[in-house]
Formats: C-alpha cells, structure tokens, sequence
C-alpha cells in the first residue's frame, strides 16, 4: 500500500532510521565514489585528462583491460557450458550416483575465492603434486604449466558453477513435466526436447547467471594474481599495484572508473535484452520433473565419464587439503604422503599459537560484526521501506543498492582516498590506515543482498497480526519487536549466516583495506600460496582452509540443510493426519 512522503515524516521511527541511513549513503556509497570521479578527472579543481593520457601510454594497463574483457567472455562461455552440464547430469538425465556428483560440484558452496585459487595451484601448480606426476611421466613437460589464463580460466570455471547448483537448479525443479511428456508424444527425440523445450524455459535464470558469471570475470581478483603470473593480469590486479603508489594512484582509479561503468552499461544492456525476449512461464508446476534416461549406450558411457571426470576435478583439491593439512612439513615440500607422516601437529600449533591462530580470530571477527551490522540495521530500512511505499523510500532503495553497480576494488579506492585524510562527513576522522575501514567496506558490500532478502521476509508476513496489534493500542516499536521481528527472524538468521560465510575468506576488499595489525585469513592464504613462507606456515594455510570448510558447510546446513528438514516432517505429519 502506497503512502505519502508526510505521513512517512510523522513516525520519529521512520525519521531516526531515514536520517541515519541517508547519513551512511551520502558518507560511503555516494562521497567516495563521487571524489574518486573528482580526483581523476579535477585533481586541481579543472578538468584534466591527463590520467586518460597515462592510461593510453601504459601498455601494461591496457592489456589488463584486454585480458578482463577476454576473461569475462570466456567464463561467459565456459561456466554456462560447464554449469549447465552439471544441472542436468545431477537433476534432469538419470545418472548414477547423481547425489555423490551433486556433493562433489557442490565443494565449491565452502570451498572458494582465494582458497580455491591457492587450493588448485598446490595441486597443479608448479611443484604441485598433480605436476611432479605428471613431469615424472613426461620429463619435458614445463611445472609451470599450470599459469596464466588457461589456468584462470580453469580455475574460475569450476568456481563460478555455484550459482548454477543453486539458480539453475531450481529452476529445472519447476519445469512442468507435462509439456515434456507431450514432446516426446508427438515424436520429439531426448535431444530436441532438450534443446527446444527444456532449456528455452530455463533462459530467464540463465540470462541471471550470465550477467554475475560476466561481472564476476571483470572484476576476479584472486585468481589472476595467484595463478595469472606475469602474462596474464586482469584489472582488479592491475588496480592494487597502481594503488599503492601515490604517483600512479590515478591510474588506479582511471580503471576503477572503467570497471565500474562496465558494469552499468553490461546490466543495462543485459537486461535489456531479457525483457525483449519471450519466455515460457515456470509459475504453475502441474506434474514434478522425471529424471529422463538416456537411451543411447553411447552417449550413456560419455555423459557418465565426462560427469565422473568433473567429479574428481572439483573434489581432488578438498581432499588433497584436507589430507595435507595432517601432514609433516617434508611431506608437504615433496608432495609426498604416508600414514607415519600424519598427525594432528598442525592443529594443535595453529589452534594453541597466539600468532598462528589470530588472522583466523580476526576473519571471524570482522566477518561476525559486518554480518550483524548490516542485518541488524537493514530491518529497520526494509521495514520502514516495506511500509511506507512513495518515491523517496524508492529513492533510499535505489541508493543502498549502488554496491550492486560498482566492483569491489572502486568501492575500495573510493574509501581509500575520500578517507586518507580528516573529514567532517565522519566527524573529522581519517578512516584509511584504521581496521574500522574494512569493516564498513564489508557492510557496504552486503548491503544489496540483505536488502532485497529482508524486503522479501516483511512482503510475506500477514498483514493482519500488524494491524491487530495497531488496533489494540501497541506502539510501533513494540509491534516490530514482538510480531513483525519473530517473523522475520529465520530470514535474517539465514542471511547473516550467508553474509559471514561469505566474508570469512575476502581477500579482494581485505588487500586493500586491511589493518597491517589485523589483517584476516585471507590474506594469509595468499601470502602462503606465493611460496615464499616457511613450511609450517604452507601447512598452516592448509588447517585455516579446512577450518573454513567446516565453518562455511555449518553454515550452509543451517541455511539449506535444516528447513528442508522441517518441510519434509511436517508433510509426513499431515500425511499421518
């Protein structure tokens, strides 16, 4: 229901939370992104088109632009073929042991950003165990075989595949079986149902998943700068180099710009294509999906191998990790393994040393605080946005989702140089150098995504348990503590679980952010992965990582794992009825 901008202004509620967020956005989504405009292309308070200039005479940074863009359309590519593969292998052709393949694609949901990139190069990279196999069979073979774009490329295909377990997935679930039942009536091969019935329904989600997988290729970050090497730079990399330098800082925010206004236009453009498109409707399931068998014993044999194949390339890492991280040091340097060298020494140094235990304390920390931050202060403003409908809580709306638009590192540079010195949007404080900075550099990111979930939980509560308590006389504030917070609880529970999860292991906004004091886990893992570091320390990444695991598939079970559980008793309750 609709209402005016003056009854919105009536609830002292309603004005605290408005104030306080429009304070927020105009001192970290608008400011910081407005100065890094301002100091690019006015650093003297006149127009100057001198860091355009620098950019055309850097080959370095124009290559970096190539390789993002030739990146992005390759995951494009890759990812879909790959993602979708594994959807119907999993969910639609009747495979063996189709939920041990799922558990196997699915290693990617706690196995992620910089662990996974630091993961793969110590199996494939140069002194990686899979690489001294293989130059053991063929002595010519070059141990760095494993770098640079193919090994990017490889890399974030298998990592990218996540949201076509969860989107695509789901989507195959609602297609109406029905409609493939009457295909096959009228003559249709298992190829053309496939190609001209199947698929065309999912081309919605895939278009989602396109436009992430895309943007997720411009702005990658970890596994360019472990495995790109010195060939193979992307932007995001090329952005942290120029940034440390103050000479060339406007280089840095010249491609964070380029970055940023990508993405805008790749949205736009993306969208637009989507609405001009006719798809089927997947609203009304008549008749559930059957797994479908594939007749040819040929094609049965490859899909099977081909599915398996995949398996062991996802599931290799994790399990060569998790073994590894019960491993001596001299088991570790020479790739080698025996049950006398496992032992549970790496746990107990990492678990009981102050120093090795704390950048694991410190993720937990900022990760836990930016998780209960952004989900305690955003049901207030989805509430206040959910209730009072006009256009300047659009406007606000509009306003908390810029983190959506903008890639991590502009967001980051924004901070960095808006805050380098004492300004008086934040009291006059100078944030850049502090650890509270990172902190709200992961509040910013998580904004979008809390937002658009809490909205969603205060859409799907009974509007009549709010009006029963206005009607007896509750207070607003009462009435959102004791029936519309109950309500949504389970909501924001499920998303501060996804939030932490999901910042535990930053590495792309901690490199630019972090405190040297109180740097997190990330960094640590790449630090380790560059090789450079003491053999206690390579098996210390190993423990932090599995440690991530554990926590990330906790984590995950709560999210996923736990509500399918209370569906399925209560159906089998009302069946006993």
């Amino acid at each position: 229901m609709r209402s005016s901008v003056r009854g919105l202004l009536r609830s002292p509620f309603a004005l605290v939370v408005l104030v306080t967020v429009g304070w927020f956005s105009a001192a970290f989504l608008v400011w910081p992104n407005a100065n890094l405009l301002a100091e690019t292309f006015f650093p003297d308070g006149r127009f100057s088109g001198r860091a355009v200039e620098r950019l055309l005479s850097s080959e370095r940074a124009l290559r970096s632009l190539g390789n993002s863009l030739l990146l992005a359309v390759s995951l494009a590519v890759t990812v879909n073929v790959v993602g979708i593969f594994i959807v119907l292998v999993t969910k639609y052709f009747d495979i063996r042991g189709a939920r041990v393949l799922w558990l196997g694609y699915a290693t990617t949901f706690i196995y992620k950003g910089i662990m996974l990139a630091a993961g793969y190069r110590f199996v494939y990279g140069e002194g990686g165990i899979v690489t001294d196999v293989l130059v053991q069979i063929f002595p010519d073979l070059d141990p760095g075989w494993f770098s640079g774009y193919f090994a990017v490329l490889f890399v974030m295909t298998c990592a990218v595949t996540t949201n076509h377990l969860l989107f695509v997935s789901a989507a195959l679930d609602r297609v109406d079986y029905q409609i493939i039942e009457a295909a096959r009536n009228l003559g249709a091969s298992a190829w053309t149902i496939l190609w001209r019935v199947v698929l065309p329904m999912l081309r919605p989600v895939l278009f989602a998943v396109t436009i992430l997988t895309f943007l997720t290729g411009l702005g990658a970050l970890s596994a360019p700068q472990v495995l790109g090497g010195r060939d193979f730079q992307t932007i995001a990399p090329i952005i942290l180099t120029f940034s440390t330098s103050p000479t060339s800082r406007d280089l840095a925010a010249l491609l964070a710009i380029i970055l940023g206004l990508a993405t805008v236009l790749l949205l736009a453009v993306l969208l637009r294509i989507e609405r001009g498109g006719t798809y089927y409707s997947l609203s009304r399931v008549s008749s559930t999906l059957v797994k479908q068998k594939i007749t040819n014993p040929v094609a049965n044999v490859v899909v099977h191998v081909a599915a398996y194949a995949l398996f062991v390339v996802y599931v290799l890492p994790v399990a060569l990790i998790v073994l590894y991280s019960f491993a001596d040091s001299r088991a570790i340097e020479s790739s080698s393994l025996s049950l006398s060298a496992l032992s549970l020494d790496n746990y107990v140094r990492v678990l009981s040393g102050p120093e090795s235990l704390r950048p694991f304390l410190v993720s937990i920390v900022y990760s836990a605080l930016a998780a209960l931050i952004v989900v305690g202060g955003l049901l207030f403003v989805a509430r206040i946005i959910h209730r009072y409908r006009n256009w300047f809580t659009a406007a606000v709306e509009y306003l908390l989702h810029i983190p959506w638009l903008l890639p991590a590192t502009m967001i980051a540079l924004g901070l960095i140089m808006s805050y380098d010195h004492p300004n008086p949007m934040v009291g006059g404080a100078v944030l850049t150098g502090t650890a509270v900075i990172l902190l709200i550099a992961f509040v910013i990111v998580k904004i979008p995504f809390t937002l658009r979930l809490l909205k969603a939980a205060f859409m799907s509560v009974d509007t009549s348990q709010e009006e029963a308590a206005s009607l007896m006389g509750a207070r607003t504030l009462y009435t959102f503590r004791r029936v519309l917070l109950p309500a949504v609880l389970p909501t924001a529970l499920a998303v501060a679980a996804l939030n932490f999860n999901d910042l535990l292991d930053d590495y792309d906004t901690a490199v630019f952010l972090a405190h040297p004091l109180f740097q997190p886990l990330g960094l640590f893992i790449k630090a380790n992965a560059d090789g450079a570091v003491s053999l206690d320390a390579r098996a210390n990444t190993f423990v932090y990582t599995v440690l991530l695991m554990i926590i990330s598939g906790i984590a995950m079970y709560l999210v996923y794992g736990r509500p399918r559980r209370r569906r399925r008793s209560r159906r089998r309750t009302r069946e006993v009825r």
